[in-house]
């Protein structure tokens, strides 16, 4: 029998009373259920409907309500519950370990630089941006939810150290640039609902593929185009796995989402992985570094090696802008 449904208490005179543990039984029942649906969904490797994509993108906090679960059978001596639990905290343990590859190659150096993504939230930091890249003078910048009023500021404040561009100009989160030290060559871009410009660079006589990610978040209502808007960029990575590539950006997803790894699994890996800084929040900037999730990040092809990762918090944006120091090497 079910020691969930069979609690029994002694009352003052002697006499059993039945259920008083129950409240903490079924409350620990809720809390149980909840994990157990977003736990499942990782591990069948989808991302599920609303709202698992939202709770994945926090997957190690749940580790919170499942001790808490724990604790509750603990003192109900509820002991399926605890097995259950147990069960749920393994499985937790197990996913929140670092996923995707971490070798870096070792062949002749070719070039070294650095890359800077940001979300500028509307515009907003704009002004925070520009004494960022003038402080730490990355090569290239990936700038995310460029608004008219910010390309006409990084026009005007830039230029002179990024003669080169690759923009698409449009208002409140849609626009997006790619500025560089080194030539560009436009290309048609990823395709979304919020502009996602790309480009090829002569990094010191060697093409590198620049694409700039910024896919829909996965509101409510509109999973499918979130989904869809990753699954246009691993499709981008998958067209040419020959010159080496840098996808940076707010790609609005986690290495918990299903739809993220696959764009590691066609070749990528994530800087912030390569460094040790693989589960450093970047968003919502109002409880990093103590609380969010990583959902910024800089994927490089397996030309690459990263140095270092340092996440930069900028006044006016709810996103921590993300710098790295990377080097390409020549494939062995």
């Amino acid at each position: 029998m079910d020691t969930a449904a069979a609690e029994w208490t002694v009352n003052r005179d002697g006499s059993e009373r039945r259920g008083a543990r129950r409240p903490g039984v079924w409350f620990a029942v809720l809390l149980f259920a909840g994990v157990s649906v977003v736990v499942g969904c990782r591990v069948a490797d989808t991302d599920g409907i609303t709202p698992v994509p939202q709770f994945l993108a926090f997957l190690p906090w749940l580790l919170v309500p499942t001790g808490l679960g724990l604790l509750l059978t603990v003192l109900t001596r509820w002991w399926v519950g605890a097995v259950w639990g147990v069960v749920l905290l393994g499985l937790l343990a197990w996913f929140i370990e670092p996923y995707g590859k971490s070798a870096q190659p070792a062949g002749p150096v070719l070039a070294s630089f650095r890359v800077l993504t940001s979300n500028v939230e509307f515009g907003q930091a704009t002004g925070a941006l520009v004494e960022t890249v003038r402080r730490d003078k990355p090569d290239i910048v990936f700038v995310e939810e460029c608004d008219f009023a910010c390309d006409a500021v990084l026009k005007r404040d830039l230029a002179d150290g990024y003669p080169h561009r690759e923009a698409v100009i449009a208002g409140g989160s849609e626009g997006s640039v790619i500025l560089s030290r080194f030539p560009l060559r436009g290309t048609d871009g990823v395709p979304g609902t919020m502009a996602m410009p790309g480009a090829v660079a002569d990094v010191r006589g060697h093409d590198v593929r620049l694409q700039l990610a910024h896919p829909m978040p996965p509101l409510p209502g509109q999973t499918d185009v979130w989904r869809r808007e990753l699954g246009a960029l691993r499709d981008y990575v998958s067209a040419d796995e020959q010159t080496p590539t840098v996808l940076a950006g707010d790609f609005n997803a986690s290495q918990d989402h299903a739809a993220f790894r696959r764009i590691l699994d066609a070749g990528l890996r994530d800087a912030a992985r390569l460094t040790g800084d693989d589960r450093t929040p970047s968003w919502p900037t109002r409880t990093t570094p103590t609380f969010g999730a990583q959902i910024d990040h800089v994927l490089l092809s397996r030309d690459f090696s990263a140095r270092t990762a340092r996440f930069l918090d900028l006044a006016g944006t709810d996103h921590r802008s993300l710098l790295v120091d990377i080097t390409l090497h020549q494939r062995g």
